[in-house]
């Protein structure tokens, strides 16, 4: 609004410079010969019938008059140029009655018009009649002036259209910081509604509106899945036990297949009740946790089907919950080794003012285009259908709540195989005994 304020009045008023500056010369120049003009014809008639006795009286605001006769003398003339020699030398020709000069001395420049009278008392003369040109007239003041003075008015206008545009969107203003600062964990806020019973606030009213509904629809989602899950954990738990003691009676193949399948379902069970929490974005209890000795004890308390090779940096500390940084190291490296073909790697180090752990493995990797979309839930590559009968597509989505509910980011990085890449805030204090 300031922009196209400020070009639209600065058009028009250096227009009207331009304009200004173009023609005031010209019309004050013609004032000046209308002026001059009247009081030298005035002062040709005054001497048709008899000599002037005295200085010749001013007369319409010019105060500058001489007679002047054929051989160059002044025969008559104002107290201003009593004594002095003549004007100017310019004469009326071919039959003109008048003529108009510009005479320039040191103390600046006139505008002359002279009017013939061949039949005076003195003999043919010209009666001259003078009027110095207006300082405006004499200098470029007048452009810069008023170039000057369009500056500073389209300056006032722009601050005045900026500073009035910001006052009245304020409270808009106020209302996008209110909405910037709602995120999915805090839907109960609500933006202040202002006392102007205007657009605003109508604005305002429809945005708390809108949060109340999308309030009501996360939280009847958050229900649904947490309310799903416990209901589905029971019976899978009673359905494991019954495979379990059947399998003295029953053929032992097939009631462990049953039971892997069961067991499956368990685990997306469990994965679903997981973000549900973290969807409700209850903080958990948060301590310090060296990140390089939960590295090794989450690979001691397990077996891969890969080697591992590991690359640790000691002493590096986070902040955070230490089962959920267990969970999402162990999906991590679940992925690694349910997708490599003979190694994976794990490495942390300090970067800046932030720990950084990845995991590598030797298997087909992740295409660029589909870098983001294994974080959707429930989305797994189409290469590792045919490989994996465990996954469920939750294990990277998990994995990057966890971390961004740490206040980390969790990315696939370039690499041969497939790169996992954990970037956490490093916490300074000294860890806990271990």
């Amino acid at each position: 609004m300031t922009i196209v304020t400020v070009a639209m009045f600065g058009a028009v008023a250096f227009t009207g410079v331009w304009g200004i500056s173009l023609t005031y010369p010209a019309r004050a120049r013609a004032d000046l010969v209308a002026q001059t003009d009247q009081a030298s014809r005035h002062l040709a008639a005054l001497i048709e019938e008899q000599p002037l006795t005295a200085p010749i009286p001013p007369r319409g605001g010019v105060s500058i008059m001489q007679v002047v006769d054929a051989a160059g003398r002044v025969v008559a003339a104002t107290t201003e140029l009593t004594g002095r020699r003549a004007l100017t030398r310019a004469w009326p020709t071919g039959g003109d009655s008048q003529v108009q000069d510009r005479v320039c001395r040191p103390d600046g420049c006139m505008v002359v018009v002279g009017t013939s009278n061949p039949t005076s008392v003195y003999g043919p003369v010209v009666a001259y009649a003078a009027m110095p040109e207006p300082f405006l007239l004499r200098s470029p003041f007048l452009p810069m002036l008023l170039s000057g003075s369009a500056v500073l008015l389209v300056a006032l206008v722009g601050w005045g259209a900026w500073y009035g545009t910001g006052r009245v969107l304020a409270p808009v203003e106020r209302i996008r910081s209110g909405l910037q600062h709602i995120s999915a964990q805090d839907l109960g806020r609500r933006i202040d509604v202002p006392d102007t019973r205007d657009e605003v606030a109508q604005l305002a009213v429809t945005a708390n509106e809108t949060l109340a509904r999308l309030e009501e629809a996360v939280e009847h989602h958050r229900r649904f899945v947490s309310d799903a899950s416990h209901e589905l954990r029971t019976p899978i738990t009673a359905l494991m036990v019954r495979l379990e003691s059947g399998l003295e009676d029953l053929d032992e193949t097939e009631w462990r297949a049953a039971i892997k399948d069961v067991q499956r379902l368990a685990d997306i069970v469990h994965d679903l009740l997981l973000m549900a929490r973290l969807d409700a974005g209850a903080p958990p209890e948060q301590k310090p946790v060296d990140l390089a000795h939960l590295v090794e004890e989450e690979i001691a308390r397990r077996s891969f089907r890969l080697s591992v090779t590991t690359d640790l940096e000691p002493g590096l500390c986070v902040r955070g919950n230490r089962l959920q940084l267990g969970r999402l190291l162990t999906n991590l490296l679940s992925n690694a080794d349910r997708y490599g073909d003979s190694r994976m790697w794990i490495s942390v180090r300090r970067w800046a003012d932030r720990v950084v752990l990845e995991v590598l493995d030797d298997g087909p990797g992740i295409p660029a285009e589909m870098r983001e979309r294994v974080f959707e839930r429930f989305i797994r590559l189409e290469h590792t259908r045919s490989r994996d009968i465990g996954g469920s597509g939750l294990g990277l989505p998990i994995a990057r709540d966890i971390a961004r509910a740490h206040g980390g980011t969790l990315e696939v990085g370039d690499g041969p195989g497939a790169r996992l890449i954990l970037r956490i805030p490093q916490h300074r204090r000294s860890p806990p005994a271990k």
